[in-house]
């Protein structure tokens, strides 16, 4: 399975409650939803549309998993939120309870199992393992080397700070830019994979 990142991010690299403003307000983060003035369904929902349609499995974070678990089963008969509830999901947890897992066909990987239990995942034949939002775990498989492509939608935005998805332990990791779709709002989707060496 080819792990793939999907984010909104901003200019400055922000990644933070992009959906609404009681998302994730850590840190006094004020702008939540500073997305909505450029998303549009042809270029960055045709982007998540895409990843869905090769996605064998989901992988969250506790935070983003909670947030998508509250909104997507209400939203049964859109073709879209059918497959997110449909698909298999899997969320990095060591506080969510089994009898907490409700949205359907959801596995719990505790945090200390995580990074191999991932390899696991991805040494196994299949589709895609697509990643939303969830910055704590895409910095540790960016770290860890886990990450096959990152399909990035950049937001003609500064948030002045935030949550980041990009590690700080200073190694270098050189990407390739494979495709970038422009909308008429100004988002550059942008989909890079790991250069790998000769």
């Amino acid at each position: 399975m080819r792990i793939v990142i999907s984010e909104f991010i901003s200019l400055d690299g922000v990644v933070q409650a992009p959906g609404g403003p009681e998302e994730d307000t850590d840190g006094g983060f004020a702008h939540g939803g500073w997305t909505h003035p450029f998303f549009d369904p042809e270029v960055v929902g045709g982007a998540f549309d895409d990843a869905l349609s090769k996605a064998e499995a989901l992988l969250f974070g506790r935070r983003t998993w909670q947030t998508m678990a509250g909104a997507w089963p209400e939203r049964a008969g859109d073709p879209f939120a059918d497959k997110m509830n449909a698909i298999a999901k899997y969320v990095v947890s060591d506080t969510l309870g089994d009898d907490e897992l409700t949205w359907e066909n959801t596995t719990r990987i505790s945090g200390d199992e995580a990074v191999a239990r991932i390899r696991e995942l991805r040494e196994t034949e299949g589709g895609d393992l697509v990643v939303m939002g969830s910055p704590t775990l895409v910095r540790t498989l960016l770290q860890e080397g886990l990450v096959d492509e990152l399909r990035l939608m950049v937001m003609p935005v500064l948030l002045g700070g935030g949550k980041t998805i990009f590690p700080d332990g200073g190694k270098l990791n050189t990407l390739e830019l494979v495709s970038t779709v422009i909308s008429s709002a100004g988002v550059h989707v942008c989909t890079y994979r790991p250069v790998t060496e000769a």
